[in-house]
């Protein structure tokens, strides 16, 4: 008897752990909830495997910090230079690259600021010197971060000019705040092609490699943060770089809007 139950309490002993690795928590950015992709990736990993995702959407600042905290096991993000130091730090055990697409500064038809056709930088500059209203999600998400590198090219500080206007809030809702005040803006092409038929929103800048848009997956390590669900994590970043899913990517928003909205580039 002595034997079985040493065996049953030590399979007990194991359950909590074996749950806790039936989940994972994923933070990653706006553009990939506000594009409709994880609609698509979710459900397909859980559908393959008997983990459940919870994601949570914010910037990519926010969401490498809740890598850095703790509070997330996988990351999804489109912030180089932030990825690069929390790889730098140790705090990521795993950086796979994903897949890319790009980002367009988008404004109001019309074009008042006579921006269209030029370079990101080059619009940029021409829509400040018109003091035409420029609406930022100003949240330090990867999006935000790439919009102050083209002002720091432009030469331009915007912050604090009346024409520049900071949401602090999600690629969805500042892509409909400029919309409603037509306004320019940096939007993602997967957001814009999703979301172009409620926006009167139309594209000034695009295709020049300053707007070149880069998704990475991180796995948060756990020799860092012991407590977050590596294997699950792992099995998540590896899944993503699979090239069943990879397909499914390249395939994504191709029959709605007639082209991908997300480009794969696992290596």
């Amino acid at each position: 008897m002595r034997p079985i139950a040493i065996s049953v309490l030590a399979a007990l002993l194991l359950l909590p752990a074996s749950h806790a690795a039936d989940s994972l928590i994923l933070a990653t950015t706006t553009s990939t909830q506000d594009s409709g992709l994880l609609d698509v990736l979710i459900p397909a990993f859980e559908a393959r495997f008997p983990i459940k995702v919870k994601t949570i959407a914010v910037g990519s600042g926010e969401a490498i910090a809740m890598g850095r905290r703790g509070d997330a096991d996988v990351l999804l993000v489109h912030s180089k230079a932030a990825e690069d130091a929390f790889m730098a730090e140790g705090l990521g055990s795993l950086r796979l690259d994903v897949m890319y697409n790009d980002f367009l500064v988008v404004g109001p038809p019309a074009d008042p600021a006579g921006a269209k056709g030029l370079e990101a930088a080059e619009a940029l500059e021409k829509i400040a010197a018109a003091r035409a209203t420029f609406v930022s999600r100003g949240d330090q998400s990867g999006t935000h971060v790439k919009e102050l590198a083209l002002w720091k090219k432009t030469g331009v500080d915007p912050a604090g000019k009346d024409w520049y206007v900071s949401t602090g809030q999600g690629m969805g809702e500042t892509a409909r705040i400029a919309s409603e005040k037509r306004a320019y803006t940096l939007i993602d092409r997967g957001t814009y092609l999703a979301m172009k038929a409620k926006l009167d929103l139309a594209p000034v800048a695009e295709g020049d490699e300053d707007l070149l848009n880069s998704y990475r997956v991180i796995v948060v390590d756990p020799e860092k943060h012991p407590k977050t669900h590596a294997a699950a994590a792992r099995r998540f970043a590896e899944w993503l770089v699979s090239p069943g899913t990879q397909k499914m990517i390249g395939e994504f928003g191709r029959e709605r809007y007639g082209r991908s909205l997300f480009v794969p580039d696992a290596k």
